[in-house]
């Protein structure tokens, strides 16, 4: 009882600003290195950029990647490899060379059987992809052509005749079109880690991954959080933020208190979705009006609190700095009253 007493924090300690220093401090011995992740995506930032990243709550890291773990049945190297190979994304780029013809108004789609074979993608696989991009097509050997639809006229208008553009466009929506595997992962290499094998890509797709018999739903992660709140919610991407910034500190062999680090976490997700820490999230979001002016874009707080009159109420730690005020915070908080005796 005496330990857990001795533990707890004392009232109105300043919890953020030993937070902010303790996570700080270290933060300025990180290198600017990058650390090369087992082949699968270059220089996936770490250190102060990958830190940064987070506390920014970037809608996408600059290197996305995503650790799909295997069921039971699968967690052999040759299952992993295989379920390596069904989950990385092909185009119709990688199989074959598309091209558009300005003058017939037609796109050629010419099979390339090397890279096909290397891939694992038949014509027939490409062939049945092709008859869903809504156009005529016409087979010769291993070039495929496709023939644009005129456009479907609205009410009171003339049928739209076959422009270059939308040619050009055809052919630009064939080359991103998916031959196999799952939009989103690429790159997917086996990895072995605490006695079993599972497949680690570049990019993501929770949900995409998921539909793959092989995978197991409950133990697939990704560093982008944006894309767990998106999936599993506001709790499990609190608990991202939380292992991404201890993964980062970690890694720079710098101790933090996993608590200070769960106060940033706990800031970023409190309102129901993850916020940044800068002047568009936590910042700017102050209650007083001297708070968000003394942080960044100064007159525009002030013009902004004149023109709808808003009031200061000093109740933070910056305000009471600027009035010269005692700060509400430890001792400060604290109101003394004396009963003495006539």
């Amino acid at each position: 009882m005496y330990k857990k007493l001795k533990s707890a924090i004392a009232p109105y300690e300043a919890v953020g600003v030993v937070a902010a220093q303790s996570i700080g401090e270290p933060g300025t011995q990180m290198t600017m290195r990058t650390f090369h992740y087992a082949g699968v995506a270059e220089h996936v930032p770490t250190g102060l950029p990958r830190l940064i990243e987070i506390v920014d709550a970037k809608k996408e890291p600059k290197k996305p990647i995503i650790d799909i773990y295997l069921k039971k049945d699968f967690r052999s190297e040759a299952e992993a490899a295989k379920v390596a190979r069904e989950l990385s994304s092909v185009f119709v780029s990688d199989v074959a060379e598309v091209e558009d013809d300005l003058q017939n108004l037609t796109v050629d789609i010419t099979y390339s059987e090397k890279d096909g074979k290397a891939l694992g993608v038949s014509f027939a696989a490409l062939r049945k992809v092709l008859e869903e991009s809504s156009a005529k097509l016409r087979i010769s050997e291993n070039v495929i052509t496709l023939y644009p639809k005129k456009v479907k006229p609205k009410e009171g208008e003339k049928e739209k005749e076959v422009t270059a553009r939308s040619v050009r466009k055809l052919a630009n929506r064939i080359k991103d079109g998916i031959v196999k595997g799952v939009r989103g992962i690429h790159r997917a290499v086996v990895v072995k880690g605490d006695g079993e094998y599972f497949v680690r890509a570049a990019g993501f797709n929770i949900l995409g991954a998921m539909e793959h018999p092989a995978v197991d739903s409950k133990r697939i992660y990704t560093n982008n959080i944006k894309e767990i709140e998106r999936v599993f919610g506001i709790d499990a991407a609190r608990n991202s933020v939380l292992k991404e910034i201890k993964d980062v500190m970690d890694m720079q062999k710098l101790y933090v208190d996993t608590r200070h680090i769960m106060l940033i976490s706990d800031a970023m997700t409190n309102s129901g979705k993850v916020r940044s820490i800068g002047r568009h999230g936590l910042s700017g979001q102050k209650v007083g009006v001297l708070g968000r002016a003394a942080f960044e874009e100064t007159v525009k707080h002030l013009i902004n609190a004149a023109a709808f009159s808003d009031e200061e109420r000093l109740v933070g730690v910056t305000e009471n700095i600027i009035v010269g005020q005692t700060v509400p915070v430890g001792t400060g908080k604290i109101r003394l009253a004396m009963s003495h005796k006539k």
